[in-house]
């Protein structure tokens, strides 16, 4: 009796019908409706399968390292994104909105949100931000960031200067674009060195909190990522994205090197 219980329950079988009733030759029995779950139950039910998600490292406490990769996308963005997936690494790419609009960038920089990095917004067209008007840097810091959330529906947190260059100007201006300035202090100079090798061992120069400077524009940075990333992955850290390295502690328009631990 309990199992025709259940039967009946899953199948949704007409009142009155038994666990031996058989549909009239030639009737169409209609499956039975797909059960709707609400968001939020389907969230605690992901949770309870996979304990680690969502993905929430407390870097205050594990030995976390961001990479940025700045300018792009390029050419070589979508094979740096397959090595990334292919070890479980995050990282954060701090686009130009040119790069963006050119062929192929609006595809990459949607397959950068769905496989889970971060970007940050560089400008539209790479300038020295200290030496623009105020209408020339609203727009360099504006534009990208509204053609980005218009192919992405995403809202950049955080933005990089070009060449680092900053002043009360750009930091007032990213504070009403409700960008944090993300700096860096591991320099892997690798739009100068384009050595494999020697990109991959300045950027292994780290410790817990680092931000790492590389350029996803050269070939020979993307060849020199699976050695950094097996480096530090033998020595313990994990690849977050900026926005995970510092949680809730970024705040529009101040700037930020690393992470100082407490």
């Amino acid at each position: 009796m309990r199992a025709c219980v259940v039967l009946l329950a899953l199948l949704a079988l007409p009142a009155g019908a038994g666990c031996d009733a058989v549909p009239p030759a030639g009737q169409i029995v209609p499956a039975p409706p797909s059960p709707v779950v609400a968001p939020e139950a389907l969230v605690k039910r992901l949770e309870a399968m996979q304990p680690a998600w969502p993905r929430e490292p407390d870097c205050g406490q594990a030995k976390c390292v961001a990479l940025t990769f700045d300018d792009g996308p390029g050419d070589h963005t979508g094979k740096l994104l397959d090595m990334l997936r292919e070890k479980g690494a995050k990282a954060t790419f701090f686009v130009v909105g040119q790069m963006v609009a050119a062929a192929h960038g609006a595809a990459t920089v949607r397959r950068i949100v769905a496989e889970g990095h971060e970007l940050g917004n560089h400008s539209w067209s790479h300038p020295m931000l200290t030496g623009l008007s105020g209408q020339r840097l609203a727009y360099e810091i504006g534009h990208t960031g509204d053609l980005v959330r218009r192919l992405t529906g995403v809202r950049m947190r955080v933005m990089r200067p070009p060449y680092g260059a900053t002043d009360r100007a750009v930091a007032e201006q990213t504070r009403r674009r409700g960008l944090a300035q993300i700096l860096w202090n591991v320099d892997t100079f690798d739009w100068r060195d384009r050595v494999p090798a020697l990109v991959a061992k300045r950027g292994a120069q780290v410790r817990p909190g680092s931000i790492v400077l590389m350029h996803d524009i050269h070939p020979t940075t993307v060849k020199a990522v699976p050695r950094l990333l097996d480096t530090l992955g033998h020595r313990g850290y994990s690849f977050v994205t900026v926005t995970e390295l510092y949680g809730d502690r970024l705040r529009p328009g101040r700037r930020y090197e690393q992470l100082r631990r407490r």
